[in-house]
């Protein structure tokens, strides 16, 4: 797992932006602690939350735009795709990741991206910032939106 070259953040002062997180249904406790680690930066930069769920990663792109053009100031989209024996990984993964890149450029606005491409559950537990986990991609997510999105407000 890579770990190494994480940069150093300084906590990020978020008051006024309006972020939305986006997150898939499946695999939950993947997901439940995505949204935790998510949740807990956020309210850190003191920013203005709303909480979306959608079925699954391949419908983040069209919420997560929705969402962008209803307001946000950047959204947090937060997905789980494990690898099983057929195609599908790749096409989910493609099409979320594609799809994810295209709303932010055709946006203007940042999408901080907690998609998690995985070989098996455990690679998950790992990063999902849960007791024990050796990362906690939601808040590293997050993180990326805000500190973008500010960027962004002071150009």
């Amino acid at each position: 797992m890579s770990g190494a070259g994480t940069p150093t953040t300084t906590p990020l002062d978020g008051t006024g932006l309006k972020v939305t997180i986006v997150a898939g249904r499946w695999h939950e406790q993947i997901t439940a602690g995505l949204l935790a680690g998510a949740h807990r930066a956020l309210a850190e930069a003191n920013v203005d939350v709303t909480e979306l769920r959608v079925p699954g990663s391949f419908e983040l792109p069209v919420v997560c735009r929705a969402a962008l053009e209803a307001g946000a100031d950047a959204v947090v989209a937060l997905g789980v795709i494990i690898r099983g024996g057929t195609p599908h990984f790749e096409y989910v993964s493609d099409a979320a990741t594609s799809g994810l890149t295209q709303v932010s450029v055709l946006t203007g606005k940042p999408v901080g991206f907690g998609v998690l491409t995985l070989d098996d559950e455990a690679q998950g537990i790992d990063r999902a910032g849960l007791p024990g986990s050796k990362e906690d991609k939601g808040r590293e997510a997050a993180e990326a939106a805000v500190a973008t999105a500010l960027l962004l407000r002071s150009l």
